[in-house]
């Protein structure tokens, strides 16, 4: 499923036009960026948890000439499926 699919079933289902489906997921996106950016996780109750994690440096070797480099700590936007997700794809 791509965003216009995603956005045709948001349609379908809430009852709105297709341009306000995609301005509600483009706000939602946006306000699920925004949080994580500021370092703070978003909690939807059944579905999940989008939360930072953070990677440590580590070093590394590059596949073409097998040097050993290193790899600068970063943050990285995580999910975590809630229960009743995991459970309806089971």
């Amino acid at each position: 499923m791509n965003k216009s699919d995603l956005v045709s079933a948001i349609a379908d289902n809430s009852g709105l036009s297709k341009a306000d489906a995609a301005r509600a997921l483009d706000a939602t996106t946006s306000a699920i960026t925004g949080a994580l950016s500021k370092g703070d996780s978003v909690a939807i109750t059944g579905f999940g948890s989008f939360l930072v994690r953070a990677r440590a440096a580590r070093s590394g070797r590059n596949p073409q000439t097998g040097a050993t480099i290193q790899i600068k700590a970063s943050n990285a936007p995580a999910f975590k499926a809630g229960k009743l997700l995991k459970e309806s794809v089971n």
